[in-house]
């Protein structure tokens, strides 16, 4: 995985965890879609 989404797909875990945010929240937070959101926080994460 690329460094750069790693540190993306970590960072948006800990938005979601910290302010207990929902998925349509954390991608308007971050300028991203749901999609991506959703990407990065499952399967981004185990690979």
């Amino acid at each position: 995985m690329k460094e750069y989404i790693e540190e993306r797909a970590v960072e948006i875990a800990n938005y979601i965890i910290d302010h207990n945010a929902t998925v349509r929240q954390t991608a308007k937070k971050f300028g991203i879609s749901k999609s991506t959101v959703h990407k990065d926080v499952t399967k981004e994460m185990f690979l």
